[in-house]
């Protein structure tokens, strides 16, 4: 078969309509899947997203942080939460890492601004903490390779809302600390558990916090770039990937800074800044790599049902109306620099006529 070039629109239809199903992959469509993921990942400069997503994070960790408070503050645990969070961190990661965020965190649980923030100044920290997730749709839109067509109009209020799930999300997973101690105890005490309530919890916890972390992504995955996809997954292939490889790259990583690591020694008091900027690359590496995947997972499955997807994958925009513009605009200014040429390039002539003319009167 050679694609879907010649066939009439209803078969295509029909085809498409069919990628919506779920199908199986053949041992040679995955085996191109992994190979070009591999190639892709080179190609789009994943490494440099990764450092420009690393800056973002930089950029909006500390509103988010505010943001993440100020929502634990309504219901008076930010305080108590920031501390076994605080807490859980020091057996996984090095010294240096806690130290380093150890004083940013208290200080915005110890400020009376804290709780004011929510209606004063959540809404500012929400729109700081965007500036990541804008930074991840433009990082997705290039590995989806379509351009971004939504104005601002609609595009911004998008990035808020995944923003700000997120940082509900990460408020909501953060509050899961405080149910490990007296809450889950009460709680237990209150529905006839008793003492075993805190056992269970402690064990249920996990599990509960990693479909928060599947959601983050898949929301993630699924709201930032312009492409609109058949069906929200909340789990996709990619989505595991990534956060199977960040679980093991975020151990592998830190026994390393704990065990061999003489990032202290190399660069003194900002070695603890070295290293969470490491671990932040590291983790934005793992996201791209779970969005490649998917991006190819989808254009396995449309080579396999007969779409012509080996250039492009046949994803329809969420919008484009954005990219008219940016059309009008370049038009425009290549006019406004054809302008520019065609006055200088009369100009000059005007004036080799006028020597002309002059050379020959003398």
């Amino acid at each position: 078969m050679t694609g879907l070039a010649g066939i009439d629109g209803e078969f295509e239809t029909a085809v498409k309509t069919q990628l919506d199903k779920p199908q199986r992959l053949r041992a040679d469509s995955w085996k191109y899947v992994v190979k070009r993921s591999l190639h892709e990942f080179s190609r789009n400069k994943c490494t440099d997203l990764a450092a420009a997503l690393t800056y973002y994070t930089m950029l909006s960790i500390f509103p988010a942080l505010l943001a993440v408070v100020s929502l634990l503050g309504v219901v008076g645990q930010a305080e108590t939460t920031t501390k076994s969070m605080l807490s859980l961190l020091e057996e996984f990661a090095s010294p240096q890492v806690v130290e380093t965020l150890r004083q940013p965190i208290e200080q915005l649980t110890s400020t009376p601004a804290a709780g004011l923030a929510l209606s004063a100044g959540l809404l500012g920290a929400i729109w700081s903490a965007s500036g990541y997730v804008g930074a991840f749709g433009r990082a997705m839109n290039q590995i989806y390779s379509v351009d971004e067509g939504r104005p601002f109009y609609k595009l911004k209020p998008m990035m808020l809302l995944v923003t700000l799930f997120l940082l509900v999300a990460a408020a909501v997973m953060g509050a899961l600390f405080v149910l490990s101690g007296p809450i889950a105890q009460k709680l237990g005490n209150f529905i006839g558990l008793g003492e075993s309530a805190l056992l269970v919890w402690n064990i249920a916890k996990w599990p509960v916090m990693a479909v928060f972390a599947v959601m983050l992504v898949a929301v993630l995955y699924y709201g930032t770039p312009n492409v609109k996809h058949a069906k929200f997954r909340v789990l996709s292939v990619g989505a595991f990937v990534a956060l199977i490889v960040l679980a093991l790259a975020t151990s592998g990583f830190f026994f390393y800074v704990s065990n061999f690591g003489n990032y202290n020694k190399t660069y003194g008091a900002i070695g603890g800044v070295i290293v969470l900027l490491l671990w932040i690359w590291i983790a934005n590496l793992s996201l791209l790599f779970g969005a490649v995947l998917d991006a190819e997972l989808e254009r396995g499955r449309e080579l396999q049902a007969g779409l012509s997807a080996e250039h492009s994958l046949q994803l329809p925009p969420r919008d484009v109306a954005g990219l008219q513009k940016q059309t009008q605009q370049k038009e425009q200014d290549i006019r406004d620099g054809e302008q520019i040429r065609i006055v200088s390039e009369i100009a000059a002539v005007d004036k080799i006529e006028q020597e002309s003319g002059q050379r020959e009167r003398d």
